[in-house]
């Protein structure tokens, strides 16, 4: 079995309800959304598409919208709207107040 790797990116409070930040952890930027019912949801940050920063996008129906070119992501399954078109997920969760992710390898 995979060894667990959990990373503390800090206090849930510097994401803005409905709104994402680009952490960058082992040298991958991952996209940390804080959705307006209050869950946490990561992906990676660039689209497959053009590179755009999904940190960037809008957020809406448990979906992430490309800020480049208008291409959605699901933030549970990582698929896009393209056949073929995904990004990775990670699991995140809050924990006493702060952002805990799990960047363990194949996440």
């Amino acid at each position: 079995m995979d060894k667990k790797t959990f990373v503390n990116l800090g206090r849930v409070d510097q994401i803005a309800l409905g709104h994402g930040r680009c952490f960058v952890v082992g040298g991958e930027e991952i996209a940390v959304f804080r959705l307006r019912d209050g869950k946490l949801a990561a992906v990676e940050n660039r689209c497959p598409h053009r590179q755009g920063p999904l940190s960037e996008g809008l957020l809406g129906s448990g979906k992430v919208v490309c800020p480049l070119h208008g291409h959605k992501f699901d933030l549970a399954s990582g698929e896009g709207m393209e056949k073929g078109e995904c990004v990775r997920t990670f699991e995140v969760r809050e924990q006493d107040g702060e952002i805990i992710l799990d960047f363990s390898a194949g996440g």
